[in-house]
């Protein structure tokens, strides 16, 4: 039986790569900075409008107006670490809020208490209320702030730990899919060999040697860890794969090959294509004695850079149900490979029908789809 017809993938989640944490956190304290500069410039000049208003402007009381703002810039920066305390410490929403009006009313006293220290005025005590409840105000806006980008930061690792969660995931079941088509393809091609020696020792001893090279281009990828080959390596397996089966096939098997020269250096996982020519192996001219002809094709898109493959045959072909109830492992192996590394960009499409042959095409695009974002 034959693996069901290719449906759509999906897509992989991905996250596009991201500024690491000193960087964020040094574009906040420029921010911060510029911001304060920001606010000192202005106070200095809607200080004295009235002035200004005259044609004046009165240099040393800009001064005044612009330092006066340094001590409460640099005990605002002080409820950054505060903010990472408490959440480190995991406190209630009311706790939270009772210390944040407490340390709004130390930073209101020390930084309006020391301009008012530097330069005494003599007013009533209504008078100094409203510097205070805005220097109160100024503090719960700053700590409000430094909550949002930490709680920002926080879902941020979140999902990067979500990321990794999903990539081990993929990988482990990636190499689970790699050992499962690996033994699958031994066994198919050792019993190709056995069934040959029963009837010519000589070719069974030549497919032997031929079937090493193709257990070392199989143990290559394995040793450097990396299921990635260039077409051209696929390529070069699946004729050391069809050479062997020639030995046992025999006039039976003809191949057709309509190759694309310059899709030779597309990166793909190793033994994409092979299971494709296998299973038409398999089902085509293994259990029939009649002749056939086996076509492979290859084509890369030059606008997109997507590589398409087909494997097309001559035999019996399948009705859509027949193919749908198939426990086939290689082609559906194939797909779920595809479908990890590429995401809904690759595809498996399966066309046959009683009597019309087999036709199985896989898109590959010239990316993975972590390195598409």
């Amino acid at each position: 039986m034959r693996l069901a017809p290719g449906v759509p993938l999906r897509d992989t989640t991905d996250m596009s790569p991201s500024p690491s944490k000193p960087a964020r956190f040094s574009l906040m304290w420029r921010i911060y900075i510029l911001a304060w500069l920001a606010y000192a410039l202005f106070l200095s000049f809607a200080d004295q409008l009235d002035k200004l208003a005259e044609g004046h402007f009165d240099l040393m009381r800009g001064v005044v107006t612009f330092a006066g703002l340094l001590p409460s810039a640099l005990l605002l920066s002080l409820a950054w670490p505060l903010t990472g305390i408490l959440e480190r410490k995991e406190y209630g929403l009311l706790r939270v809020l009772g210390i944040h009006v407490v340390a709004a009313i130390a930073f209101a006293l020390l930084a309006q208490g020391t301009f008012w220290v530097l330069f005494p005025v003599n007013r009533s005590i209504n008078w100094y209320v409203w510097p205070l409840l805005y220097h109160v105000m100024t503090y719960l806006l700053g700590a409000g702030i430094f909550h949002l980008i930490r709680a920002g930061e926080k879902a941020h690792r979140q999902a990067l730990a979500m990321k990794d969660a999903q990539n081990l995931v993929i990988a482990s079941e990636l190499s689970a899919l790699r050992n499962k088509l690996n033994p699958h393809f031994l066994f198919n091609t050792l019993h190709s060999i056995i069934a040959l020696t029963q009837r010519n020792p000589a070719a069974a001893e030549t497919a032997l040697f031929q079937f090493s090279d193709m257990l070392r281009y199989v143990l290559d990828t394995e040793r450097t860890g990396s299921d990635r080959v260039t077409l051209d390596a696929e390529l070069d397996f699946v004729r050391d794969y069809l050479e062997l089966e020639q030995l046992r096939l025999g006039e039976r098997l003809h191949v057709e090959w309509d190759l694309d020269a310059d899709a030779g250096d597309h990166s793909l996982p190793a033994l994409s294509l092979q299971p494709l020519v296998e299973n038409s192996i398999k089902h085509a001219f293994n259990p029939h004695s009649r002749p056939g002809v086996l076509q492979i094709r290859t084509r890369r898109d030059a606008t997109t850079g997507v590589l398409t493959m087909t494997v097309r045959d001559t035999g019996p072909g399948a009705d859509p149900a027949t193919i749908a109830a198939s426990p086939g492992l290689g082609l559906r192996t194939v797909e779920r490979r595809l479908q990890l590394d590429y995401g809904s960009r690759a595809a498996m499409r399966v066309q046959s029908a009683p009597g019309a042959g087999f036709c199985v095409s896989v898109t590959i695009p010239a990316v993975r789809e972590e390195l598409a974002a």
